[in-house]
């Protein structure tokens, strides 16, 4: 088996066309359309659908993606196990929330660029559930989610709880609500949220229909500072971490409110398979970094 034919395959599986995996192997759209036949035809089974779009894999297909990945992050292992110079080379795919993103990333990515300035890092930014999709299939390597209070990450994942993250409402500071309300206090007011699969609104949809109450949005957003300046000028109430309302730059337009029936977090998990191998040391290394730049939190 050619591996060149292999590497072509799961780039087009991982960007859905073969015009993208041409542009990231630098190759023309025939050289790995012939890649990618050459490896159906060593193998005797159709890998592609080539009705789909975005092109995806088919059953054999996507048995082949994983296991293919698994081959190709070997090589990866063997050339780094014998490069002259000890570096680590090769590619780290790495997923994060949108909101870990924004509070978590830039300290540790500048770290691991500086301890392992050979290493590519690749970083996607995807909820929770599709980044536990793409670790499953081996689409990334690593991941930083966040789960909904004592929901842990799939058995057969290395997993290692960073810290606890409070969820709280928070409420335009001319808006004439007493400091501890209720959830029915509250039921008459739009909201002003994530994009449905953010943890944070799952957990106040759940407790609003255990409550038999209305869940209304007003406006979906998916920037934070954005949603905070949405809700500033009245347009809803929204959720936040305290933590990150600090740094917000509507911080004085806007107050945190309590509603004693509402004590919600979700916890930070960063998961990965068996960190035997190149990815090792890089690893350990972004598990440190992580867990000072959410030192800001509760573990």
């Amino acid at each position: 088996m050619n591996t060149r034919d292999l590497e072509a395959f799961v780039a087009v599986v991982d960007h859905g066309s073969i015009l993208a995996a041409a542009a990231q192997l630098h190759l023309t759209q025939p050289g790995v359309t012939r890649r990618v036949q050459s490896l159906e035809n060593t193998l005797g089974v159709a890998l592609l659908d080539r009705q789909s779009k975005p092109l995806r894999p088919t059953a054999a297909g996507r048995d082949a993606y994983q296991l293919g990945r698994r081959v190709l992050a070997s090589l990866d292992d063997l050339r780094a196990g014998v490069a002259s110079d000890g570096e680590v080379r090769g590619e780290f795919r790495f997923g994060i929330t949108p909101f870990l993103a924004d509070i978590a990333l830039e300290e540790p990515l500048c770290s691991l660029r500086q301890t392992f300035p050979a290493l590519h890092t690749r970083v996607s930014t995807r909820w929770s559930a599709e980044l536990l999709g793409d670790l499953d299939a081996g689409r990334i390597d690593a991941a930083l989610v966040y789960l909904p209070g004592n929901n842990e990450p799939p058995a057969g994942l290395e997993r290692e709880p960073l810290c606890r993250i409070a969820v709280k409402v928070i409420v335009p500071k001319a808006m004439k609500l007493p400091r501890r309300v209720t959830l029915r206090d509250l039921s008459d007011q739009p909201w002003v949220l994530n994009q449905d699969g953010c943890g944070f609104r799952r957990v106040l949809r759940r407790a609003l229909e255990q409550a038999r109450l209305p869940f209304r949005v007003a406006v979906e957003a998916f920037d934070p500072i954005l949603r905070h300046a949405l809700i500033a000028r009245g347009l809803g109430i929204g959720l936040t971490a305290g933590e990150f309302l600090k740094e917000s730059p509507y911080r004085k337009a806007l107050r945190v409110i309590e509603v004693p029936e509402f004590k919600a977090e979700v916890r930070a998990w960063l998961v990965h398979r068996s960190p035997d191998g190149r990815l090792a040391a890089p690893l350990t290394h972004l598990r440190g970094a992580l867990r000072q730049a959410l030192g800001a939190f509760p573990s």
